[in-house]
């Protein structure tokens, strides 16, 4: 059985500015994807550092992951943030 897709990592801005786009533009990001079909969690939590976030994301499956993906990419989270580094990294997780 195909496992759920899981992203785990850090958002980490280098200025106040970028962390301000953070704060600005993330409610939007947050609820739009928690709205997604196949999004069975999606968390983005200030770090004891102002400056980063930590990331959580599980997904019911790769397909799910990719319409994430392909949505986040066009929308004005990604258009905001995109200077932004990101230190992700993706997992598979078996549902058995």
């Amino acid at each position: 059985m195909a496992g759920n897709v899981r992203l785990s990592g850090r958002l980490i801005c280098v200025s106040e500015a970028e962390a301000g786009l953070v704060r600005r533009y993330l409610p939007e990001h947050i609820a739009l994807t928690r709205a997604e079909t196949g999004c069975l969690s999606f968390e983005v939590s200030p770090t004891d550092d102002p400056l980063i976030w930590r990331v959580e994301e599980v997904f019911v499956d790769q397909a799910a992951f990719e319409a994430h993906q392909a949505r986040t990419g066009a929308s004005e989270w990604a258009r905001q943030t995109k200077a932004i580094r990101r230190d992700y990294a993706v997992s598979s997780v078996d549902r058995s």
